[in-house]
């Protein structure tokens, strides 16, 4: 928590400030007394020494950065220390200090002094006259371009090119740390800038151009000190996320209307039986619909439908654990629309759909959100691993295994159906490999659970040094510490597992109706053990993201053991395989857009609706504070 600014109350307002000059301070015991020191001399240079204020935003330190604060607090009045137990970030900690600052200019600089100190002056009159709202340093002036090392300089001109082409920026150095804000220009971005760590004074200026403030940026003298803090992890998985996120959110998500949203799901819907036909011969799909009863294809899809409700449920439970309490109907309705993007996208890329839904709509954060989806597939997997695991018990109890090593060797022939060995061994392996990762990787989620070590903490910072390495961690904290909420609670566990073995039942209940829909004529006990098996290979078999909605993988799979197992000719077990897979991805796709028209899901609503989101997650935070 925070304590009050040293010095005076956090809540008092000192006569006569105009000026407020903040410096962000992470382990600064080194050169923060000498920081300091220059600031004061500078500013009492050209302005009245009762005219600002120098506020140390210490943010979360471990070393003497506060205790060297609280003293040069104490001997000079002008100097306010803002405190922090825990890391804000950059970002917030700026912003933190700016909102308890006393002066209409607002001004912060980098305390390593990089920045010629000479260049104070224009800086802070450019907005204290009232010319400009906004001002920045930029290293990278025509007429002054400073002198970088590679590991620095490139990365930056990099970075700049990228805010420039996606944000539509039109300054040249965005990450200068030397910058000026009024008043006014503070309050009326502060809300609208998300980020609280290295892209906050990037979104600043960003969202300053957008407001339409006056923004001047001019050439300063600037020479690199200290060791870089480039590196893999803030770099490419901070800074380069973050400008997507915010050329999604100014570029893309206005310009997506109900109208658009609506365009959008019919188009997917078409796109989705389109791609189908790269798998599946069409002329096949319409020869096994011409030999079905049509009554049992009806039964198939409304048993399907059944499991529709239970992953709704399923999801219930999972975010009831993470202390979510949501409604059944919204979140199947969210489920549909995520499985039909998967349908279209590879590498289950629709899952993404999902997060964003219960984030914009119910305020979930991402990692809880993508935490609750990792727990959902972990559950998937082990459910028809295990399935796959019961049958194949059974197989070798009945000496039927030779059968399965009989076509791992030779593969499926007959009539004008053919599978190589090579794509059955592909699928078997495939299969095999995503039920012992998932397997081993509930053991971990639970063993991790009772450790007293951080390994996430540990691990990551085996990648990078730089104190992003807190602002990355704690997100991936928050996610692991989710999927051990539920794979560590007995209670939870089984309740999620149960739901997964119905799910799962359904879906192999949906195959076997096909089936009989073909007429095919065996003994029901040896279909459904047999079903069990094949359904379950071939949606282990699709994890891997070879294809959109695993089309072709599972079709692969199910042929192979459905005409390995059972008395069914490889053609008749290929058409039950693609109707099986036609009806299920045809209610998905149906619920998908349905559900897109039931809940609204239009992004412009989202926005507005995420906005209000994020306003009451900051007064909440800034009340606990």
């Amino acid at each position: 928590m925070e304590r009050p600014i040293a010095g005076r109350p956090a809540a008092t307002s000192t006569a006569g400030v105009e000026v407020s000059v903040v410096l962000p301070a992470y382990n600064e015991e080194r050169t923060i007394e000498n920081t300091v020191r220059v600031t004061l001399e500078t500013l009492e240079s050209f302005l009245p020494a009762d005219a600002f204020e120098v506020i140390i935003a210490e943010d979360g330190c471990d070393d003497r950065t506060p205790e060297i604060a609280d003293q040069m607090a104490a001997e000079d009045s002008r100097v306010r220390h803002f405190h922090s137990d825990r890391r804000l970030g950059r970002g917030g900690a700026l912003e933190h200090a700016f909102e308890a600052a006393d002066g209409e200019t607002l001004v912060y600089f980098d305390t390593d002094l990089a920045t010629d100190m000479r260049h104070l002056e224009e800086l802070v009159e450019c907005v204290r006259s009232g010319e400009y709202d906004i001002a920045t340093g930029s290293r990278w002036m025509p007429e002054n371009v400073a002198h970088r090392p590679a590991e620095r300089g490139v990365p930056s001109r990099v970075y700049n090119t990228l805010v420039r082409f996606f944000l539509r920026s039109d300054l040249r150095d965005h990450q200068c740390g030397f910058k000026a804000f009024s008043r006014e220009a503070f309050d009326t971005l502060r809300y609208e800038v998300e980020d609280n760590h290295w892209f906050w004074d990037t979104e600043m200026l960003v969202r300053g151009q957008r407001y339409g403030f006056r923004i001047r940026e001019f050439a300063v003298d600037w020479e690199p000190k200290g060791d870089t803090k480039v590196d893999l992890v803030r770099d490419v998985l901070g800074m380069g996320s973050q400008i997507l996120r915010t050329w999604w959110q100014l570029s893309v998500r206005p310009r997506i209307t109900r109208r658009v949203t609506i365009f959008a799901g019919l188009l997917l819907t078409v796109f989705a039986l389109a791609l189908m036909t790269l798998y599946i011969d069409p002329s096949e799909v319409l020869a096994v619909l011409g030999q079905t009863d049509p009554t049992l294809v009806a039964v198939a899809a409304a048993v399907y439908v059944l499991s529709w409700p239970l992953r709704g449920v399923r999801y219930r439970d999972i975010l009831n654990e993470l202390g979510y309490r949501e409604n059944t109907g919204f979140l199947t309705g969210a489920i549909f629309i995520s499985q039909t993007g998967n349908l279209v996208f590879p590498a289950r890329a629709g899952d993404a759909v999902r997060a964003y839904i219960v984030k914009a709509r119910r305020g979930i954060p991402y990692p809880s959100g993508f935490a609750s989806l990792a727990i959902e597939r972990v559950f998937d997997l082990l459910t028809i691993a295990g399935m796959a695991g019961v049958v194949l018990v059974g197989l070798a109890a009945t000496g039927s295994l030779s059968d399965i090593a009989t076509v791992l060797a030779n593969g499926v022939s007959g009539g004008e159906v053919s599978v190589s060995p090579e794509d059955v061994r592909t699928v078997a392996y495939v299969a095999a490999g995503v039920g012992i990762v998932a397997i081993a990787g509930v053991f971990g989620i639970a063993l991790s659970a009772r450790a007293d070590r951080n390994l996430v903490r540990s691990t990551v910072g085996r990648f990078s040094s730089d104190s992003y390495v807190e602002y990355v961690v704690d997100i991936i904290d928050q996610f692991v510490s989710d999927l051990q909420a539920v794979a560590g609670d007995r209670t939870a566990f089984s309740r999620v597992g149960v739901s997964s073995v119905a799910i799962w039942m359904l879906d192999v209940v949906t195959a076997v109706i096909v089936l009989f829909a073909l007429g095919v004529d065996i003994d029901p006990v040896v279909l459904v053990g047999v079903s069990f098996f094949a359904v379950s290979v071939g949606n282990l078999a699709k994890v891997l993201p070879l294809s959109p909605g695993g089309i072709g993988l599972y079709e692969i799979a199910f042929t192979v053991f459905m005409a390995a197992l059972a008395p069914i000719s490889p053609a008749m077990a290929l058409a039950a395989a693609v109707l099986d897979h036609a009806v299920k991805n045809a209610v998905t796709v149906v619920g998908g857009v349905l559900s897109m028209l039931l809940l609204n899901v239009s992004l412009t609503t989202a926005v507005e609706e995420s906005r209000e989101i994020s306003d009451r997650e900051r007064e909440l935070a800034e009340t606990d504070s």
